[in-house]
């Protein structure tokens, strides 16, 4: 079963971002279906591709000069700081952590995030070009 489905709540109306999150999506849900010999390789992309896409969302801030930049960036670290934490146990072979982590933190924090955060950003760079 997925974790998240492919939805248009999690449409932003930017490409880059959009195409970011439907990946994003797709690795969560990889993850929850994988077994433990694949889930620490998986969880590893799954850090990576969200460092990559926090990347991404960082520099189109900057380059349009978003007033939410402070706040968003702080999101972004903050995140992948709670992400760290979960790497270093998965990385120990603490899988149960990192399971725990995909299934209970990570769908409900991407749901806010995208419908509010991230479909700001969008509205505005929309706004700007």
């Amino acid at each position: 079963m997925a974790l998240i489905e492919k939805s248009d709540i999690y449409t932003v109306g930017f490409d880059l971002i959009d195409n970011d999150h439907a990946d994003f999506i797709g690795l969560l849900n990889q993850l929850e279906a994988a077994g433990n010999a694949e889930f620490p390789a998986l969880f590893q992309e799954l850090f990576e591709h969200t460092e990559q896409h926090f990347g991404h969302e960082n520099q189109l801030m900057t380059q349009f000069a978003y007033a939410g930049e402070i706040e968003h960036k702080g999101e972004h670290q903050r995140v992948l700081g709670e992400f760290k934490q979960f790497k270093t146990r998965v990385d120990k072979g603490m899988i149960v952590f990192g399971r725990s982590f995909v299934r209970e933190r990570l769908p409900q924090w991407f749901g806010l995030h995208v419908t509010t955060m991230d479909s700001a950003l969008a509205a505005y760079i929309n706004s700007q070009t």
